[in-house]
Order: C-alpha cells, then structure tokens, then sequence
C-alpha cells in the first residue's frame, strides 16, 4: 500500500521526536562549524534588538502596552532569522535536554554545545553592538534612539538577582514554546508565524533574554562612555542619570542571573516537560519502535 504525502502541520508527539533529532544533531555538531553559527545568532538578535529599539524610540504617546508590542514585533526579527536562515542560539538549545534526558546525547556533549554557543552568541551580539555604535545610529531621530537604549540598558543592568532568574524563566519558555512550533512547520510562512507571537509577548511583558542583552547592555554601556557631549545636550541627560549602567550591572546584576532563569525555563519548564509527556520510556533499553 502507497502512502499519501502529508501536508498538514506535525502533531506534538512527532514535534517531540523532531526536537529529539534535531537535539542530536546540534550537539554533534563540531565545535568549529557550532561557534561560527553561535556567532551568527548573537549577531541575528543583536539586529532584532537595534530593529526593536529603533521602532520603540521616541514612543513615550503610544500607551505602554502598545508600544512594548510593538517593539516585540520587530525583536522577532532575530529569532526569525536564526531559524529560517539557520544559527545557534543558547537560548534555543535548552531543548538538546529532550535527547540529553533519552540518552541520545551525552553530558559532556550537551555541556560543551551550551559553552560554545554561549560564548559564540557573546562575540555575536557585542560585535555587532561595537558596529552599531560605530555607525552612529544611536544619534537617530535627534538622539532618541540613544536614549531608548540607555533607559532599557540601565533597567537590565539594575534587577535584583531574584527577579532577575524568575524573568529570564519566563523569557526562555516563550522562546522555547517559539522554537517548539517551529517543530511542527511545513513550510518556511509557518517557521515565521509560528514565532512571532511568543516573541512578542516577552517583549512586550518585560521578560530577559540573556542573548539579547548581550547587545542591549554593552551598547548602553558604550553610548554611556563615548556618545559625544552634544548627543547628551540633544537629549538632556547626562551619563550620570545611567547609575546601574556598570560592566559589573552587565556580567554581575544581569548575564548571570538571567543566564540561569533562561536555563531553567527553556531546559526545564518546555524541555523536560514536553521529554516527559511524548518521550520518557519504560526502561533505557526499550525503543518506540517497539510499541
């Protein structure tokens, strides 16, 4: 008997075993190839960030959720482009914990994909900071976009630790629901409307991603230190309005905290739960093929 070519979307259970396969492939991946495409991602985000920033700058009429959507839109540019266009991204590969957890990946494996990504997503995103700064693109709109990214800087950079973890929980389990259904496309149109609105909603709620701030707050850090005197004349501040805008509210206050709410979220409350519901067996010897 000949099968009928599927069309429609996966269902959750074939989601899983996607995510399963893909898991193993991300942490074969060799260490060379996975950095290059880490960088990539940083870089990605960084862009959905200044796109974020830039359509958000000067919005203080707009009532606050609206703009915050607004701004969440356009962030969803990054993930957009790591998916379809292919990167890594820290954030995303919490979920090699689904083959980690049915031993299809090993500890070492899953540890080493995280590190170098993680640093990979770091040259990414502070590299492109240093480019768009460079540019002097902060100095659009008369200052205002600037003056967009010191004010989101400075409230990163100045979290308690707590608030901080449980923030970055709940940013990665969007991300993670975001990458997730991207598990059950077709076709690149689903890949894009897939992400778009868990994106979004932990922009516009307020939610930290430690990639993403990876950009945020070193671009910050450098308007802080080297924007000219007439961009604080043109938009009336003055680098000490920014107290919390330090490398130690950068790598300290914020990258560590948030690093493991992202963690937690994306490996734990998407990861492990979608693991245990479709994946988990009887016994380590025991196959799907099987049942």
């Amino acid at each position: 008997m000949t099968l009928e070519p599927r069309f429609d979307s996966l269902i959750p259970a074939e989601m899983a075993e996607r995510a399963e396969r893909v898991g193993v492939r991300k942490a074969e991946l060799d260490a060379i190839s996975t950095f290059a495409l880490a960088v990539l991602a940083g870089a990605f985000i960084a862009l959905g960030a200044i796109f974020a920033t830039t359509v958000g700058a000067g919005g203080a009429s707009l009532p606050y959720g609206i703009g915050r959507l607004v701004s969440g839109i356009a962030f969803s540019l990054g993930l957009i482009l790591i998916v379809v266009g292919g990167a890594e991204l820290f954030t995303g590969n919490t979920l090699i914990v689904m083959a980690w957890a049915d031993r299809k990946v090993s500890t070492r494996h899953l540890l080493r994909n995280w590190v170098v990504v993680y640093a990979g997503n770091f040259v990414g995103a502070i590299s492109t900071a240093i480019v768009a700064f460079v540019s002097g693109q902060y100095l659009f709109g008369g200052g205002a976009v600037g003056l967009a990214a010191l004010g989101t800087a400075n409230a990163k950079a100045g979290l308690d630790f707590i608030p901080a973890v449980a923030l970055g929980m709940l940013c990665n389990a969007l991300v993670c629901l975001a990458v997730w259904l991207t598990f059950s496309a077709r076709t690149t149109t689903d890949r894009i409307l897939a992400i778009v609105p868990p994106i979004a909603a932990f922009v516009a709620a307020g939610f930290e991603h430690s990639v993403a701030n990876m950009y945020f707050i070193p671009q910050g850090l450098l308007i802080k230190a080297f924007a000219p005197a007439s961009f604080w004349a043109g938009i009336g501040k003055s680098a000490a309005d920014y107290p919390s805008l330090t490398l130690q509210g950068f790598l300290v206050t914020n990258l560590v905290p948030v690093t493991i709410g992202n963690i937690i979220g994306g490996a734990v409350m998407v990861g492990a739960a979608y693991w245990f519901i479709y994946l988990r067996r009887a016994g380590p010897a025991s196959s799907r093929a099987t049942h």
